[in-house]
């Protein structure tokens, strides 16, 4: 398991009158082996914040600390310390070559994992009985991993994307937004897949939503963030049910009620 902390951090985009900020100075620490939620309207750079954290966009400025190892910039030991943070996508078609089978996917996977280990090549027989194990991890048949993702459902595509991401033995899972394009009745299975993973496993997560229901019945702690800023945080009962700041009273209104028109 491993604690991620966000020192400080900035992430700029463009130059000159063209510079845009889109995060703003946050710092944030999520304890080992916590879910932490991340909320904000679109925008509001929760989904650049995370990016920042597997490098998908580098932090202009401040540090990203891994069990203490600043990953921003990474080269070396703390580079292979930022591939044990891994990312799942909203549209889980994003990680998933169309051409290649949901097994070899996975066991792509794998094999970037055993390099940066160092730990060996495994023979093929090894890594398809991992690739087998993985699936059922997720709630799919071994027997899936001759199949291509185009056969397959949003949902089922999605525990493909999280069992890729588990084959690279992560410490830090960052999921940003992975059910908000599934119906509802599918990500309660996926919610639940995940929290089952967790419990198991014990990585440390971030979970990037903007749906507030979800981030409540999934996380332990959560932060508001703004126009790029971390407005507040704090244990995920206390922020929603006794928002401190107007902006996180104004999200919470927005919540949808049973009984209650959409609009007014």
């Amino acid at each position: 398991m491993s604690a991620m902390q966000f020192d400080d951090v900035h992430v700029h985009f463009g130059t000159g009158a063209n510079r845009f900020h889109a995060v703003k100075g946050v710092s944030l620490l999520i304890e080992e082996g916590s879910i932490m939620g991340l909320v904000g309207e679109s925008g509001s750079g929760k989904s650049t914040l995370a990016r920042a954290a597997v490098g998908l966009v580098e932090a202009s400025s401040g540090r990203i600390l891994a069990d203490g190892v600043n990953v921003v910039n990474a080269r070396g030991e703390a580079a292979r310390l930022r591939r044990r943070i891994q990312m799942i996508f909203q549209d889980p078609s994003s990680c998933l070559d169309p051409r290649m089978t949901i097994g070899d996917s996975i066991g792509e996977a794998l094999r970037a994992a055993e390099r940066r280990d160092r730990s060996g090549a495994r023979s093929r027989e090894v890594r398809a009985h991992e690739v087998a194990r993985l699936l059922e991890a997720v709630g799919l048949g071994a027997d899936r991993a001759r199949s291509y993702p185009s056969v397959l459902s949003g949902g089922q595509r999605q525990r493909v994307a999280i069992a890729r991401a588990l084959a690279a033995g992560p410490r830090v899972l960052l999921a940003d937004e992975i059910t908000s394009a599934l119906d509802v009745s599918v990500q309660g299975a996926v919610l639940n897949l995940l929290l089952a993973l967790q419990r198991e496993l014990g990585f440390t997560m971030l979970f990037v939503s903007h749906n507030l229901a979800v981030v409540r019945y999934v996380c332990d702690n959560v932060a508001v963030m703004r126009h790029g800023e971390l407005v507040e945080s704090g244990p995920v009962l206390d922020v929603i049910d006794n928002p401190r700041r107007s902006y996180t009273r104004d999200l919470m209104a927005a919540i949808p009620q049973l009984g209650e028109p959409m609009f007014r």
